[in-house]
């Protein structure tokens, strides 16, 4: 057992945590208010080789793994910049095409991903079916060698920034008549696909859209994988990669929001020139924050290296309980960093509340710390399906 990062890892660490202090989170609120993009961070992420530490070497990537590209997503989150897309683009959608995509897919997508100068975005939630997969209402279906995807998705993450999304649909199963999932590469300007913007009380750089798929037409190459087969391995398996770097982020967040307050508290003189930081209550909030903040970098570590080594299913149930224990962290350290602020908390000078919205999302998306529980009760503790 070894809780060591690599040296290669530790001078990656090291690097992205020192983009990350370049730009700082008041470059990520001013985005955010403007109603701008991070795109500065994101192309010098890119060119330095950030984003494609988990795309094979082939491509243009580092070759690394989820553990390498939770360090990236976790250092730019402790420097007060989370980026959203990391998850969704070289988490999710290279992970997917990577595994799963035909080797021209690869070709075509992966080294635009690995270098940042395209993204792919994810759409699997629908209005109706909310976190039950199996009731998707969006509907591929063949018409020659094309094929025509209708339906809707919600809260799909920067669709204004990705040159395609990654859909998830459902197709009718030749043999058996039953609807199973497919993926499909769609170009965000295709006709017929439309997106309405979803206003969110999150201060956030990255976007939420609704889209609205209107008989999108799309080549028989759009199809994820060689066959409908594909479909099933395809959606599961970026779904551990999209815990494990969601919960970094949560992580990463959590330390931010300590060290401000931590910073702030130990030099802040109120009564008798002494540090607040130096009485109970204001010290030992922060410090079970800490401790629960590194509780859940250590089962993102395990969850992380599971996942590289190929062990899905034990991957699988680590990244839920990282995904569960990051969310409430980053949720308590932040709410605590604020508290320990008093009136300076709430302001965007401090930058802590800044981040209430995100953290609290955390808890909710991209599985709700519910459905985690629900697993966990299941698949670990033998218990009878609840839902």
């Amino acid at each position: 057992m070894n809780f060591d990062l690599t040296p290669e890892q530790d001078q990656l660490r090291d690097a992205v945590r020192a983009l990350g202090r370049k730009y700082g989170h008041g470059y990520f609120v001013e985005k955010a208010k403007a109603g701008a993009h991070t795109t500065e961070l994101w192309q010098e992420a890119g060119r330095l080789g950030y984003l494609g530490v988990n795309i094979p070497t082939e491509y243009g990537g580092g070759g690394g793994g989820i553990t390498e590209l939770a360090i990236v997503c976790e250092e730019l989150a402790a420097a007060g910049c989370p980026l959203l897309l990391l998850v969704v683009s070289p988490a999710i959608a290279a992970t997917v095409i990577n595994k799963h995509g035909t080797d021209e897919q690869r070709k075509r997508h992966l080294p635009g991903l690995a270098d940042g100068s395209q993204k792919i975005v994810f759409a699997i939630t629908e209005p109706e079916a909310g976190s039950n997969f199996h009731r998707l209402g969006t509907v591929a279906r063949r018409d020659g060698d094309d094929w025509l995807l209708t339906g809707r998705k919600c809260y799909i993450s920067g669709v204004d920034e990705a040159g395609h999304v990654l859909v998830v649909a459902r197709t009718e199963d030749a043999s058996t008549g039953k609807l199973k999932p497919a993926l499909f590469i769609v170009p965000t300007d295709a006709p017929g696909l439309e997106r309405s913007r979803l206003d969110m009380e999150i201060l956030s750089p990255e976007n939420q859209f609704l889209l609205y798929l209107d008989d999108v037409r799309l080549p028989a190459d759009a199809l994820v994988g060689e066959s409908l087969d594909a479909g099933l391995p395809a959606l599961f398996s970026g779904l551990n990669p999209e815990r494990i770097t969601v919960a970094a982020m949560g992580a990463g967040t959590g330390r931010y929001a300590i060290e401000r307050a931590s910073a702030y508290t130990a030099t802040r003189t109120v009564w008798g020139g002494r540090s607040i930081g130096s009485h109970q209550g204001v010290a030992h909030p922060l410090a079970h924050a800490a401790v629960q903040v590194e509780l859940a970098r250590l089962m993102i570590h395990k969850a992380a290296t599971l996942y590289d080594a190929g062990r899905d299913l034990e991957a699988g149930v680590a990244g839920n309980m990282a995904k569960y224990a990051a969310g409430e962290a980053a949720a308590l350290a932040v709410d605590t960093a604020v508290q320990a602020l008093g009136g300076a908390g709430m302001t965007t000078e401090y930058g802590v509340a800044t981040l209430l919205g995100a953290v609290r999302a955390g808890r909710i998306a991209p599985v709700s710390r519910e459905m985690i529980l629900n697993f966990v009760a299941q698949h670990v503790l033998g218990q009878d399906k609840s839902y």
